[in-house]
């Protein structure tokens, strides 16, 4: 599985499914999400920071999560 750091608190997000995983068919659990914020801005998250957010998220209301 591939991983990419959270845009929100820098934790690593494993990202399911792609080449890495052809051959098996198991662990194809995410730990986060891509999201289209209210904005019009794309940032990968992890679960506990998509909790964090507000409902109508912005790109500044990600840049607050590492504070």
């Amino acid at each position: 599985m591939a991983s990419e750091p959270c845009d929100g608190c820098g934790r690593k997000v494993t990202i399911a499914g792609g080449i890495a995983n052809i051959w098996t068919f198991g662990g194809d659990e995410t730990d986060g999400l891509a999201l289209e914020l209210a904005d019009g801005t794309d940032h990968l998250l992890c679960y506990d920071c998509i909790e964090r957010l507000p409902d109508e998220a912005t790109a500044a209301d990600v840049a607050a999560l590492a504070e």
